[in-house]
This record gives structure tokens, C-alpha cells and sequence, in this order.
């Protein structure tokens, strides 16, 4: 993942910028994938202040984030500070990995999806959520656009204009998630688009 510090200063505004940004339905779109999750121990990666906590409900979550100063924020009673390249669990130790927001700052996602399949029981399920820029070169061409001045803006105005100029450089870093989850370690049982003009994914991965 990249490093810690990138988000340190905005840990207390993080989950409200990204509901600004989100216009409010970014706790929508976790759900969406959450829902697919078994029951039991979940690994919540890039777990950040937890804001998903409350959707994954009864399950034993361990949350992993590498910034402290995030993970310190967190209620969840298991947390671990690390990174997603490098998971310090077991083989099998998981039932469900859930990531939200997490896959484009990573530095290696075909190592990330290499240890979400060892920490995942046979049968495991991986939930994940993440932005992209839209399919079709119109649609990316004004989402580039677009986020090329609200991002940085909206980051201004909470005090973080470097670090939301960053979120806007991350969605070019990846191919689209339809390419970059084909020819994994685990199985894509389901993929989607939401979001205007299909600018967030979800993907769900299961260990066979």
C-alpha cells in the first residue's frame, strides 16, 4: 500500500470527505459487497476509522490499515497495523476479506490478491470496492475531467488539497477492474459498476 503518511493528516475528515464526494452513497456501494460476505471472521484491509463496521454487523472483524493514526480511530476490537502486500495472519485464518477504497493505493495488487487467497478458507468469499474511471473514452474523458477539479477542490476546502490531488492521480495507476481481476488467484463470482456513468466497482472473489 502506499504510505501511511499520505493520509495522516486527514484521518478525522476522511469518511466525511468521502461522503461529500460520494454525494452520501458510498455507504450504499460497501453494502452492496458486504452482502455477499459469509458469517464468522472477517478481514476488514485498508480498514481505516472503520467505517464499514456497522454494515459488516456480528461478524469477528480484524482491522488492518497501515496508518496508525487512522487504525486509532477505529472501535473494532482486533486491529492490526499492515500492509496489505504483506498480511501477518495464517493460512485459512479468514471466512471473508472486505476492502473498500483500498485497491488503488496499493503497490501491488496481484500480491495483495496473492495473500487474500492464502489468509481465505477454502470457499472463502473477497468483497471489494473501489473507484475507476468509466468504460468508454467520452465517459472517461469528462470523469478525468471532472475529478480533475471537484477532488483537489473538495480537498482544499477540508485542508488536504495534496493528499485529494492524490486520489485524483490513483485512478489512472490501475487498468480497469474488469482486466485487473481476470486471471487471479480466486474465482470473480460477480462484478458491477455504480455510480455516475459506472465510476466505482465492486467485485466479489471467491477462493475455490
Amino acid at each position: 500500500m502506499r504510505g501511511p503518511e499520505v493520509f495522516a493528516r486527514i484521518a478525522r475528515r476522511y469518511d466525511t470527505l468521502n461522503r461529500v464526494l460520494s454525494l452520501g452513497r458510498d455507504r450504499s456501494w460497501r453494502r452492496r459487497a458486504i452482502a455477499y460476505l459469509p458469517p464468522g471472521r472477517v478481514l476488514d484491509l485498508g480498514g481505516g476509522t472503520g467505517a464499514a463496521n456497522p454494515d459488516l454487523g456480528d461478524r469477528q472483524i480484524v482491522a488492518l490499515d497501515p496508518a496508525p493514526g487512522m487504525l486509532a480511530l477505529n472501535p473494532a476490537q482486533r486491529r492490526v497495523v499492515a500492509y496489505g502486500e504483506s498480511l501477518p495472519f495464517e493460512d485459512g485464518a479468514f471466512d471473508g476479506v472486505f476492502s473498500a477504497y483500498v485497491f488503488r493505493n496499493l503497490s501491488s495488487v496481484p500480491g495483495t490478491l496473492q495473500e487474500i487467497h492464502r489468509v481465505l478458507r477454502p470457499g472463502g468469499v473477497a468483497a471489494i470496492v473501489d473507484l475507476t474511471r468509466p468504460l468508454g473514452r467520452v465517459a472517461r474523458a469528462v470523469n478525468r475531467a471532472g475529478t480533475a477539479v471537484v477532488v483537489p477542490t473538495v480537498g482544499m476546502l477540508a485542508g488536504a488539497r495534496r493528499e485529494y490531488t492524490y486520489l485524483h492521480r490513483s485512478l489512472d495507476s490501475l487498468p480497469p477492474p474488469e482486466q485487473m481481476f481476470s486471471g487471479g488467484p480466486m474465482r470473480v463470482e460477480a462484478l458491477w459498476r455504480m455510480g455516475l456513468s459506472g465510476f466505482v466497482y465492486g467485485v466479489v472473489l471467491r477462493k475455490e
